[in-house]
């Protein structure tokens, strides 16, 4: 592809032509020319160890590093052009220097045209919220494989379809490995692709350049204010996925929202689409679909969805009134694709459930054992308030929080687990860079703010504790005794990581699967009565 088509739909500043082969380019005649202002690109990359000779670089600005420092490194791999962004001088290149105002808009439009604009030749649903993407995206996903449409997903655990499965290190992928990957799926006949928005995703410019058919909203509560400031900045960039992607693309004429209507941003964002297609739902009547007659317990939920034209009893493996909300964000989508409401119904209670999202650990011995990504104070608060209602022993709380992320959540997690737990464990999550004893500190004074009786691991090797909490940085052990201190008809949640296979200490990736750990707990764990 030639440079001039690649850049085409990009606001350039100003192209640099230094020198080529160490000649100007005003020294340069006939076909050699042409190929020095115009080059052939054979590739694309915002990596400069990936670059190959033909390719074109992005220096694109990260939250560690900056690409513009790789520039040499890309140009000496064989870079025929790079972009960068205006004000970054680059003496002496031996390649095409393209200046633009902002070079990941510039890397998500140049990658859409590079790969052939996928998203245009696809059925686009995103999802945006704080908690439940993850999960709706497996609902709408199960709801179309039973309607008999070819689906690729992209979501926080992995991307998928057609029976293929791909890790996937974040929730919305950078703009060039995202573009890269809806082509794959254009090549194998993919029509539908159920993708999971991120707040980074939006604000990082990630799906610039991705035209959505669809917009799913599930929530709003706090997260990532390490990334985004306050809430109101993390609200209007959850916003901006509708107003500003769903309402502007090209779609925008048969493009519809899906909106719960059961919190305050849903409102706002639903009052700023006047005169859009919009599917509301909610536990309100008001709503174009909602719930009623719901009755939850330890094992799901059963009710009826009600639609404009009918009504459909359902019955689901899904646990607690927040995944009700997942479920019918899932059923509104399922009404603006024109699916029956029997369908819907249909893959409703066919569902199973979503790896790491209160998933279910078998055990004989009558204790109840979930994993959960929950790693939010919503998101938690929600898990245990769930489970809460629907138990019958006590509840046992495993869990930390992640480093080198918001710190002003952990002693309010902390003062949740408190409140809503018989008992709490407190350990470590991902700790990253920082150091694990100074985050388990800060979630202990939420902790103690109500539970105020703290045990050693010593006290608890032959006894069940009354109402209190343990510290136990290393996550293993943590979930040993959450399980060890456990009675029959206990309810033990390990929270946080869910689905992650991994633990992230220092800058080392650590195998580490919760499911795993638990099962061997379970399995070797010997039941004692007080």
């Amino acid at each position: 592809m030639k440079l001039s088509r690649l850049i085409d739909p990009i606001e350039v500043v100003s192209i640099n032509w230094l020198s080529i082969d160490g000649l100007p380019i005003e020294g340069i005649s006939g076909d050699k020319r042409d190929d020095a202002l115009d080059p052939e690109i054979a590739s694309i990359h915002y990596r400069s160890n990936e670059v190959r000779p033909g390719g074109i670089f992005f220096a694109i600005k990260g939250q560690q590093t900056d690409g513009h420092q790789y520039i040499r490194d890309a140009i000496n791999r064989g870079a025929a052009a790079v972009v960068v962004e205006a004000g970054h001088q680059i003496d002496d290149a031996e390649a095409v220097v393209v200046s633009v105002e902002n070079t990941r808009k510039a890397l998500a439009a140049g990658s859409s045209i590079f790969f052939n604009n996928p998203s245009g030749n696809l059925y686009l649903i995103g999802i945006t919220g704080t908690n439940g993407k993850t999960t709706t995206a497996y609902l709408v996903e199960h709801l179309l494989l039973e309607s008999g449409m070819d689906v690729g997903v992209i979501s926080t655990i992995n991307y998928r379809y057609q029976g293929l499965v791909y890790n996937n290190p974040l929730t919305t992928p950078e703009s060039l490995d995202l573009q890269k990957i809806l082509s794959e799926m254009v090549s194998a006949g993919v029509t539908h692709v159920v993708m999971e928005v991120s707040s980074h995703g939006i604000a990082l410019d990630r799906i610039y350049y991705c035209w959505f058919d669809m917009g799913i909203y599930t929530n709003l509560s706090q997260d990532h204010l390490d990334f985004h400031g306050n809430m109101e900045e993390y609200g209007s960039c959850k916003k901006r996925f509708f107003t500003g992607y769903l309402m502007a693309g090209p779609k925008q004429k048969h493009a519809v929202a899906v909106i719960n209507t059961d919190n305050p941003m849903g409102m706002e964002i639903l009052s700023a689409m006047e005169n859009f297609k919009v599917v509301s739902v909610g536990s309100n009547a008001s709503s174009d679909v909602f719930a009623r007659h719901i009755r939850f317990d330890q094992y799901g939920m059963s009710g009826e969805i009600r639609f404009p034209d009918k009504g459909v009893q359902f019955q689901s493996g899904l646990i607690g009134s927040y995944n009700l909300e997942n479920i019918m964000c899932a059923a509104g989508a399922g009404m603006a694709l024109k699916i029956s409401p029997a369908l819907v119904k249909q893959g409703i209670d066919s569902f199973a459930y979503v790896p790491g999202r209160l998933e279910r650990i078998p055990d004989e011995s009558g204790r109840h054992v979930f994993l959960d990504y929950a790693h939010t104070p919503d998101a938690l608060e929600n898990v245990l308030s769930t489970l809460k209602e629907v138990i019958a022993g006590r509840l046992i709380c495993v869990f930390g929080c992640g480093g080198d992320r918001d710190k002003a959540k952990r002693p309010q997690m902390g003062k949740i687990a408190g409140k809503l737990s018989d008992f709490v464990v407190i350990t470590s999550d991902n700790p990253r860079t920082e150091v694990p004893g100074v985050i388990i500190e800060e979630i202990r004074n939420g902790v103690m703010a109500v539970l105020q009786k703290e045990y050693m691991t010593s006290e608890l090797e032959n006894r069940f504790p009354e109402n209190g909490y343990v510290i136990e940085p290393d996550r293993e052990r943590a979930i040993n005794l959450g399980i060890k201190i456990a009675k029959p008809d206990d309810t033990i949640l390990i929270a946080g990581k869910g689905h992650e296979d991994y633990q992230i200490i220092g800058k080392k990736i650590i195998p580490f699967d919760d499911r795993e750990k638990a099962t061997a707990a379970l399995a070797k764990s010997l039941l004692k009565v007080n």
